[in-house]
């Protein structure tokens, strides 16, 4: 079976993912209505400007359905403003700012700094088998971290090196999924060959 995986297509690197995702294996769609939502098998929230994105979803009146979606159980994959919106919990975000939630995480908004801040750095990733050989190259833009998880979230992957060595960058808990970084802009596309994997499994 050849999973549909919708993109959120409000605000940031919607036509990345896009093409990603068709050439990780599965056919992706462009979200921006309730009903186009409600005939995806995953869904991936890109890397944009997250207090945008969460006041689009409401214009757009997806946030309240795509809240339910996640916490029913579809698949969601959140990369950089994404993985702010699949937390649980924000620091650093703006007063009235919401998630979608999904995610048993902390995570502090624009952890790396300013857009001059960003940087680029090779990961070992959990999940991605031949990432101990052939690291994923990571792109980070005025990114989050994840400061705190829930005791069921793994961590896949840390920065390994310089001032932010340690700080997580890739979680998991069930069948959603976010990092801290920008696969789609990268050209690797064995992150996106996961989440189909995992929209895949879920059947």
């Amino acid at each position: 079976m050849t999973p549909t995986i919708g993109v959120l297509a409000l605000q940031g690197d919607v036509r990345e993912h896009l093409t990603a995702l068709d050439d990780a294996g599965a056919t992706a769609v462009a979200v921006r209505r309730p009903a186009e939502l409600a005939a995806v098998d995953g869904i991936v929230l890109p890397g944009g400007e997250s207090t945008t994105i969460d006041k689009l979803l409401r214009i757009f009146e997806l946030f309240e359905p795509l809240r339910a979606a996640i916490g029913a159980g579809l698949p969601a994959y959140g990369s950089c403003a994404g993985m702010i919106l699949l937390a649980d919990r924000i620091t650093g975000g703006t007063s009235d700012q919401q998630t979608l939630g999904g995610l048993d995480i902390t995570v502090r908004r624009n952890a790396f700094g300013r857009q001059v801040d960003s940087f680029e750095t090779d990961l070992v990733v959990e999940g991605i088998a031949d990432s101990h050989e052939t690291p994923v190259h990571a792109v980070f833009i005025r990114a989050p971290w994840v400061e705190e998880v829930g005791p069921g979230v793994r961590v896949l992957a840390r920065v390994v090196s310089g001032q932010a060595a340690g700080r997580i960058v890739a979680v998991r808990e069930r069948d959603v999924l976010a990092t801290s970084f920008h696969p789609e802009i990268s050209g690797d596309l064995r992150l996106h060959r996961l989440f189909v994997q995992i929209v895949t499994e879920r059947g």
